[in-house]
């Protein structure tokens, strides 16, 4: 029986221990919540940063390679070309009400498919024909979303300083 007092005692200290500390905490003021900015809202690309980041400098490396005669760069930048205007079709899926799929593959599917045979080939005359031929099927996509103003042309002289476009062995 005398060990159910000492029990009962040490339980009410622990238990009063508790309680004062509870209670003075409580009696203290709160401390401000730490302010955690908003995260920033993530950066959406429009079509045009798209265009201008991802397929623009592909189109100029696909035909600066190829007038290079560098054939495994010139397909390696037609793979680059095809991949990023399929991540751009699931990106944006509908430009001014559009659906993007649908006007990149009626503008240049067909001139790729050229293109990747003349690389195949390893035609000049007949890469630059398929690249012409892909050029004016991207000017045409432009039109047809009232975007007449962007031009594209085969590229006149690199605007990649730091790469050679020559075949190497």
């Amino acid at each position: 029986m005398s060990k159910i007092p000492v029990l009962f005692g040490t339980v009410a200290l622990a238990a009063g221990i508790g309680v004062g500390t509870a209670l003075s905490q409580s009696d203290q003021p709160a401390a401000p919540a730490a302010t955690v900015p908003a995260a920033p809202a993530p950066y959406v690309m429009t079509m045009g940063d798209m265009m201008n980041t991802l397929i623009q400098p592909r189109h100029a490396k696909l035909g600066l390679a190829g007038r290079a005669r560098n054939w495994p760069l010139a397909q390696y930048a037609l793979v680059e070309l095809r991949q990023a205007f399929a991540g751009i079709v699931k990106a944006q899926p509908q430009f001014h009400g559009l659906p993007v799929g649908e006007l990149v593959n009626a503008a240049v599917s067909q001139p790729l498919n050229a293109v990747d045979a003349a690389i195949g080939a390893q035609d000049p005359k007949q890469f630059a024909v398929a690249y012409d031929q892909l050029t004016r099927g991207c000017n045409a996509c432009h039109a047809a979303v009232d975007h007449p103003f962007v031009v594209i042309k085969a590229p006149d002289s690199s605007a990649f300083p730091n790469q050679d476009f020559s075949p190497h062995k």
